[in-house]
C-alpha cells in the first residue's frame, strides 16, 4: 500500500521528491546525524516498498515535517539494531509484528474525522500599526487517533511567504494544542517566528471549529484573539492540495 500520508505532507510543502530528500539531508546534518536521503529513498517510502525508516531518517523526517513519525504513515515503533537500525520492507515489518499503518484495522491509519482541507482565519492586533488584522490560510489537517497535525498549503492572505503549522489533540469536541507561524523574509515582520497555544470547540456537525489563540507580544505581554476553522474538502489527494494552493481571498 502506498504511503499517501507522507506524500501529502511533502506536497503540502510544495517540494519535489528530490527537494524533499535534500531537506532531510540538511536536517540530519544540522543535528550532527548526517544521512544519505535520496529521491529514490523518498520514492520507496511513498510507494510503500519501505514502510519503516531507520531511526536516523525518522528523526530527520520529524525535523522537516514538524510532526511525529507515526503521523507520517509509518509505524510508531522504530526498531534499532547494532548499526543504528535499517530501513524495513513491508514483509520485515509484518514478520516482526510491528503495526503497519497501512494494514486493515491499524491504530495508526489516518482517520476521516477532521482530516481534509480547512479555511483558517484568525485575528490579531498589531501594536506597531495600531490596527486589527485578519490572517487566513488554507490548512491541511491530518488526524491519527486523537492527534491532529496541520500545515498550511497556501500562503497567508497577509503574507505570501508565510507558513503555518498546528499540533493538536482532540477529545470529543474539545481541541487543544499549539500553533506556529513563520513569516516571510520580505514581509512586514521580516522572517519572525510566532507561536502559542490554541483552545477550540468543534461544532456538532464537525465542519466548523472556533476558539481562541494565545501568544506572546514583543513587550513581554500575552496576547489573544479569535480563531476559526471552516471545513472545505475531505480529500487529502495531491490534486486537491494543488487546488487550494492559492491564498484565501
Amino acid at each position: 500500500m502506498t504511503n499517501d500520508t507522507l506524500k501529502t505532507a511533502r506536497l503540502s510543502l510544495r517540494l519535489s521528491q528530490e527537494e524533499f530528500a535534500r531537506r532531510i539531508r540538511e536536517a540530519g546534518k544540522a543535528v550532527g546525524e548526517p544521512n544519505d536521503a535520496s529521491k529514490r529513498l523518498v520514492q520507496r517510502w511513498e510507494s510503500g516498498a519501505t514502510v519503516q525508516p531507520r531511526p536516523v531518517y525518522a528523526r530527520a523526517l520529524e525535523a522537516v515535517l514538524g510532526v511525529p513519525i507515526e503521523a507520517m504513515g509509518f509505524p510508531a515503533r522504530v526498531s534499532p539494531d547494532r548499526e543504528g537500525g535499517h530501513d524495513m520492507s513491508a514483509a520485515e515489518v509484518s514478520a516482526q509484528g510491528i503495526a503497519n499503518p497501512e494494514s486493515a484495522g491499524g491504530d495508526q491509519t489516518v482517520q476521516p474525522g477532521f482530516s481534509g482541507i480547512w479555511l483558517s482565519r484568525y485575528e490579531f492586533y498589531s501594536s506597531s500599526r495600531e490596527q486589527t488584522f485578519t490572517g487566513a490560510h488554507h490548512l491541511l489537517l491530518l488526524q491519527t487517533g486523537d492527534r491532529i497535525t496541520g500545515r498550511s498549503v497556501s500562503p497567508n492572505s497577509l503574507d505570501p511567504q508565510s507558513s503555518m503549522s498546528l499540533d493538536l489533540t482532540v477529545d470529543r469536541n474539545i481541541i487543544t494544542g499549539t500553533w506556529r507561524e513563520r513569516t516571510g523574509e520580505e514581509g512586514f515582520y521580516r522572517g519572525a517566528t510566532y507561536y502559542g497555544a490554541l483552545q477550540m470547540l468543534a461544532e456538532p456537525t464537525g465542519r466548523r471549529i472556533v476558539g481562541k489563540w494565545v501568544g506572546f507580544g514583543k513587550d513581554f505581554d500575552v496576547n489573544t484573539g479569535p480563531w476559526e476553522l471552516r471545513f472545505l474538502d475531505a480529500s487529502t489527494a495531491p490534486g486537491t492540495i494543488e487546488r487550494y494552493a492559492s491564498a484565501p481571498e
